[in-house]
């Protein structure tokens, strides 16, 4: 059975989620069914991460098994046709070894997270973006994302509902970039790590803000964190403005 890694970009306003739900739609559920289309059958895919419900992504990555060979070209655009007219799309398609792993095998997950900074409302950009009305102090921010860089106890900045066995991860970049655009100012975060907790990076987000929006100073931060307790974290931002937007692998099966 030749396995196929995809890589994947949607859009999760219509979708419940990454991950299969027996009477929500979700983007598993769309390329599972679009493959079945191609081939008769149930197929279950892997993914790197499973992302929630309106998060976004420019470049998830998942596998599949097939029963006959394929042109990883022709498979990509098989899935596209079949996934028209939901917001997904496969933007790469190579033939890997049968035990590569979409999850398994990753080194590395890359978030980027958008505030449009302005007074109006978005309109060409609802949905895709954090709309955040108020001045924000993009140094302050910097300066409270320093205490979360590193590894530490990531308890205060999880949800009750995580999975993982464990709070403890490693957070390798966590930056912040202001973005001019004909829209108004992008405020961008941008992390990366070997792997997230559920809602970590909302979660730091949307305390971030409060630093920036001066309510919390940059060294609340960091008594946050140590105070290991999930009451202690900020609001957490909503999802629309999150992006997956890179998976990193020994070796890049999209190079």
């Amino acid at each position: 059975m030749p396995r196929f890694a995809l890589q994947v970009e949607y859009d999760g306003r219509p979708f419940a989620g990454w991950q299969r739900q027996a009477d929500q739609p979700s983007v598993q559920g769309a390329i599972e069914d679009a493959l079945a289309k191609l081939e008769p059958g149930p197929h279950t895919i892997a993914a790197a991460g499973r992302t929630d419900a309106g998060v976004h992504a420019r470049a998830q990555v998942c596998h599949c098994d097939l029963q006959k060979p394929w042109d990883a070209f022709k498979l990509m655009s098989a899935l596209n046709h079949h996934l028209k007219p939901l917001p997904v799309a496969i933007v790469g398609s190579s033939e890997v070894d049968e035990d590569w792993h979409a999850r398994f095998s990753a080194h590395e997950r890359r978030y980027l997270f958008r505030i449009l900074n302005r007074r109006s409302r978005p309109t060409l950009e609802e949905g895709q973006v954090w709309h955040v009305a108020h001045p924000l102090d993009v140094e302050a921010m910097r300066e409270g994302a320093k205490h979360l860089i590193g590894l530490h106890d990531f308890t205060t900045f999880r949800s009750t509902m995580c999975q993982a066995a464990s709070p403890v991860k490693t957070l390798d970049e966590l930056s912040i970039s202001e973005v001019p655009t004909t829209a108004g100012l992008e405020i961008h975060f941008y992390l990366r790590a070997r792997s997230f907790l559920h809602n970590q990076v909302r979660s730091f987000v949307g305390t971030l803000e409060r630093v920036g929006a001066g309510g919390w100073h940059p060294d609340k931060v960091r008594d946050a964190l140590e105070a290991k307790d999930r009451a202690a974290c900020g609001p957490v931002c909503p999802p629309h403005g999150l992006y997956l937007v890179g998976v990193g692998y020994p070796d890049d099966p999209f190079a």
